[in-house]
């Protein structure tokens, strides 16, 4: 029997979303690293707000829980939430590099630009004592070679400056301390590649505790001794109590507290000048990375049984190695980027010699290459293959230090040598600079092959801090298509340095001769055109 009953209307209010609280930002401000990344953590298993859950977590409780699902249950994203920021002063240009080479790094360094590095001092690594007084005369050819590239820098810094004084012309809308201002930038863009490795910098970084704990064990398995007593130190730095630079005022605060109340004093005291730990339970686990320190010695051996002693073949600056146009195997490319970092061979030598090898032997090298890999490793830089466009670029040190800030790519870098020669600036000849420049390459090369050959531990890491930034280094860029475009653009401007503004530029060259059609969305800058010094 048919249902004569209409069905009732439905109200609006049983189908409409019952109206609730607006969306809420606010920033945080005042809370330790850890106990933050607790309570941003929170939000996956709780309903609380972050200002709620800010109130109910203590130190202890954010140690307890981390502890638990950071280091038992392996929930190192977590890790990611807590930021920490370090100031990492008086280290060498040499370990700076060391520190930087960081995907997932923010920080600052000193700029060889804007400072004048003679004053910096030095950083003198620890030679061994052999019983034949070997040791002293090191430290005295090192000392005695470092002095004299400081003189020469202060010399050509100088003389470059007043050269450059003389050919540009101040105009007269520009203060005469602006215009001395950036032609002394311009000199030491020239005099920079007289400062060796051991001149001492400062840098800072910004990064996350998972970032951190990672960056501390690569440096704890650093081949430098002075990079391993470094990571410690930052370790430390993290789970020691931080710089306060509020403390002197608040100090001044809680004694005029306690002048008025002794309970109000105690408890200001408790309150405002307690101290904090930016990490005290996420970082202290870090420790050297055996899986790198093995794969390392094993690459490098293979590496140098594979090529057999051969001599360095010539390459160009920038060569941009292209998958369609090679036809080249992914396993080859693998294989070979392992080798490539610990030898100096260029990509495409190095790349012939992996391929004469046979299949078998390409097979053990990545093996080799994770053979150590622990559980929680992850896998080498070597590893990351794959990308369409792929640039061996051997340029100088200085230059490369500013293509190293480069994040969005892999950066697969060489050890410092100087086999591979030094770059001169056109402007020290026109200077009058060219022979005194020429005659500290020399001999400051000298010293450094002497330095390597004697018998002691880290003799060859050692002797590399006398390596002037005048030296060609040679690194593996990975990237895609955008990021090519990026550095093709930013690099090429004509404020830069006409050491990477011509890497750049042959990076540029080498995609449009092999993309010709895709040359058109650079927007570069010919660095063969006239640049006025003092646009900066």
């Amino acid at each position: 029997m048919p249902d004569d009953k209409k069905a009732a209307p439905i109200s609006p209010s049983a189908t409409e979303a019952v109206p609730g609280p607006s969306a809420e930002v606010f920033a945080v401000y005042g809370v330790e690293p850890e106990v933050q990344a607790y309570a941003m953590a929170k939000y996956s298993r709780s309903v609380l707000s972050m200002k709620e859950s800010l109130k109910e977590i203590s130190q202890q409780n954010a140690e307890k829980f981390l502890n638990t699902f950071y280091f038992q249950y392996g929930h190192r994203s977590i890790a990611d939430l807590a930021h920490i920021v370090l100031a990492v002063e008086r280290l060498s240009l040499l370990a700076a590099i060391a520190v930087v080479d960081e995907d997932r790094w923010d920080g600052q360094e000193r700029s060889t630009r804007y400072q004048d590095f003679k004053k910096s001092g030095y950083f003198t690594p620890e030679f061994g004592d052999d019983g034949q007084g070997r040791a002293l005369f090191q430290k005295t050819l090192f000392e005695k070679t470092i002095t004299e590239l400081f003189a020469h820098y202060e010399h050509v810094s100088e003389g470059m400056a007043q050269y450059l004084i003389e050919i540009t012309p101040r105009p007269s809308e520009m203060k005469p301390e602006a215009y001395e201002r950036t032609l002394r930038a311009r000199a030491f863009d020239i005099s920079r590649y007289m400062l060796p490795l051991a001149t001492n910098t400062s840098l800072g970084e910004i990064v996350n505790a998972r970032t951190l704990e990672n960056q501390v064990a690569h440096l704890l398995s650093h081949p430098h001794r002075e990079v391993r007593e470094l990571a410690a130190k930052m370790k430390a730095a993290a789970i020691s109590p931080a710089y306060n630079v509020r403390a002197e005022a608040m100090q001044a605060l809680v004694e005029a507290i306690r002048a008025a109340s002794l309970e109000l004093g105690e408890r200001a005291e408790r309150e405002l000048l307690r101290e904090v730990r930016v990490a005290p339970t996420l970082v202290k686990y870090a420790d050297p990375n055996v899986y790198e320190l093995e794969t390392r010695r094993e690459l490098r051996q293979a590496a140098a049984e594979l090529m057999k002693g051969a001599s360095i073949e010539a390459s160009p600056g920038v060569d941009l190695l292209d998958h369609s146009l090679d036809h080249e195997p992914l396993a080859v490319e693998l294989a070979t980027t392992l080798l490539y970092q610990h030898c100096h061979y260029s990509y495409r030598q190095l790349r012939g010699a992996v391929e004469a090898a046979g299949e078998a032997a390409r097979q053990e090298i990545i093996d080799l290459g994770l053979r150590h890999r622990g559980r929680h490793d992850e896998m080498l830089r070597g590893f990351r293959v794959g990308q369409q466009f792929r640039f061996d670029i051997l340029m100088d040190i200085g230059g490369f230090r500013d293509m190293h800030r480069h994040r969005r790519c892999v950066q697969i870098m060489q050890d410092f040598t100087t086999a591979h020669g030094y770059d001169t600036p056109e402007e020290l000849a026109k200077g009058g600079a060219g022979a005194e420049y020429e005659t500290a390459m020399e001999s400051a090369q000298a010293a450094v092959k002497q330095l390597a050959r004697y018998p002691g531990e880290e003799a060859e890491e050692n002797s590399q801090y006398l390596i002037p930034l005048a030296f060609r280094k040679r690194t593996l860029f990975k990237m895609d298509f955008a990021e090519a475009v990026y550095i093709c653009e930013l690099r090429t401007g004509p404020a830069g340095h006409m050491s990477y503004r011509r890497v750049a530029y042959a990076m540029y060259q080498e995609v449009a001769k092999k993309y010709p059609a895709l040359a058109k969305y650079f927007r570069v800058h010919d660095v063969n055109e006239p640049v006025d010094l003092l646009k900066r």
